[in-house]
């Protein structure tokens, strides 16, 4: 039986290994087959991981946080180094907010349950302000014009990732009232059920070394991997070059100090009630894992394998717009 890895637009190093020849190839020494299943919300991930849907899948910090929550047995794989500059929160450069308290009152759009959740309840939290008492969040509708919207003062601010973010910044209208890196790591995080990382270390590894190699094609091709997404999920090539050149391009194990990460958003979105139950991030933690995908994401990339093999013709087209729901 094929081990499934989840993939949606909003992960970036999953979106391009689906199209490319790596997982097979890291798999086939132990034996094992590799698949992809494709779906378009990134907070469905525990949930799918729970069903037996997927056996791994990749989001941003606060989906695993919400799987915990939820009674889902998750173990942490790998992740990715700091993303600094993936996002920001918009406000209008000419308008009335100029620093986080001033939010309060207002309402700002966001992908729900994504990263962006996290960034904007620690912004919050850090000014004495509560996420959902002080400050409306409210999902981005499909066909809205965020940007539009925005400067038309229908909402007083916006988290913006991706070729969306990089279209903002050209028009010089938006003030980023917070940057990412300012408030979160936001790194991109990848994590698979228990039973999957007990009983297969050795294949949560090969997932691992995968990613890696798809990591590193994308650094290597970013041209071709932003016309990719641009035919694909809408936008500008140069607004997608720009938001992928931004990104780390590099997985490093799940440690310790990741989990610290984790448990202060855990505990920020219990506080707040974004979720229902206290979590203990470090039961999602698997110690022993860490040296094995240490070793994956160390390694250098297969030697006389050619990195562009498997994009293009005959590759799955991931239905749907890059929403920000990791």
């Amino acid at each position: 039986m094929p081990i499934t890895l989840g993939v949606h637009a909003s992960n970036p190093s999953l979106y391009y290994l689906s199209r490319l020849h790596y997982l097979d190839e890291e798999l086939a020494p132990l034996g094992e087959t590799g698949a992809f299943h494709h779906y378009t919300d990134g907070t469905r991930t525990g949930e799918l991981l729970a069903e037996g849907v997927i056996d791994f899948g990749g989001t941003g910090s606060t989906p695993p946080i919400t799987a915990q929550a939820a009674g889902h047995d998750l173990v942490y794989a790998a992740v990715s180094a700091p993303r600094p500059d993936h996002g920001a929160l918009l406000v209008r450069a000419d308008g009335p907010v100029r620093r986080v308290a001033d939010l309060k009152g207002g309402t700002v759009v966001l992908a729900v349950g994504s990263w962006q959740t996290h960034l904007l309840a620690k912004a919050l939290h850090a000014e004495g302000l509560a996420y959902g008492a002080d400050v409306t969040a409210v999902r981005p509708a499909a066909g809205e014009d965020q940007a539009q919207r925005l400067r038309a003062g229908a909402i007083t601010g916006w988290i913006a990732q991706g070729a969306e973010l990089a279209a903002a910044r050209r028009t010089r209208e938006f003030r980023e009232l917070v940057r990412t890196g300012e408030v979160i790591t936001d790194r991109s995080v990848f994590f698979t059920r228990r039973e999957v990382a007990v009983d297969r270390p050795e294949v949560v590894a090969a997932v691992a070394a995968a990613l890696r190699r798809a990591d590193a094609w994308v650094a290597g091709h970013l041209p071709e991997a932003a016309a990719i997404a641009a035919e694909d999920l809408g936008g500008g090539v140069e607004d997608w070059r720009a938001a992928l050149a931004g990104l780390p391009w590099r997985l490093e194990p799940a440690t310790a100090a990741f989990v610290a990460e984790q448990q202060e958003a855990a505990d920020i979105f219990h506080r707040v009630g974004f979720i229902d139950r206290p979590v203990t991030v470090a039961d999602a933690r698997l110690p022993e894992l860490e040296a094995p995908v240490a070793a994956a994401v160390a390694a250098d990339p297969a030697p006389g394998v050619d990195p562009a093999a498997g994009v293009g013709a005959g590759t799955v087209t991931v239905a749907g717009a890059l929403d920000g729901t990791v």
